[in-house]
């Protein structure tokens, strides 16, 4: 799919430097990506005006606050109207720990990722969205053990290209 956005190399290059260096000042960032500063000023509010750069935030150290267990659960509604999606999103998203959620295809209907400070929490929060009747039918449950891979970069010359890495 592509963006109704029309994006050049310079739009992308700005992207792709944010997404590493979002504090970066819009001088470090002209620099970076090879245009003068009042440009590339410029281009960065078109960007956040479009809405191709949603925010800026800050990757916090998990394990350096405390303990915590990340789970990705797979649930299943009990029934697949539109409004029964939206009761269950609407539902879901009243709680913090759960912190991403995607609806998928395949065998489940949601994929969510949940942010706890114990498996005892997260087997709480699960019982609470069951009490809570937003339509789960059944839910499996993955906690994870480590995270050998944490790309948090989306790969956007690939997306904007539509060229495959390994071309």
């Amino acid at each position: 799919m592509r963006s109704s956005a029309s994006l050049d190399k310079f739009d992308i290059k700005i992207l792709v430097h944010l997404q590493r260096e979002g504090r970066c000042s819009n001088v470090d960032l002209a620099e970076a990506i090879g245009l003068s500063e009042s440009p590339c000023l410029l281009r960065t509010k078109r960007l956040q005006d479009i809405g191709l750069i949603r925010g800026y935030r800050a990757v916090v150290a998990l394990e350096k606050l405390g303990s915590h267990v990340i789970v990705f659960s797979e649930v299943t509604i009990s029934s697949h109207r539109p409004h029964d999606f939206r009761k269950f999103e609407a539902g879901a998203g009243k709680y913090h720990e759960i912190v991403e959620c995607y609806n998928v295809s395949g065998g489940y209907d949601y994929l969510l990722k949940i942010v706890a400070p114990s498996i005892a929490h997260f087997q709480a929060l699960m019982e609470r969205l069951l009490d809570d009747d937003i339509g789960i039918e059944k839910f499996a449950c993955r906690v994870v053990l480590r995270q050998p891979l944490d790309q948090r970069e989306y790969p956007l010359s690939i997306i904007a290209t539509g060229k495959p890495s390994w071309e």
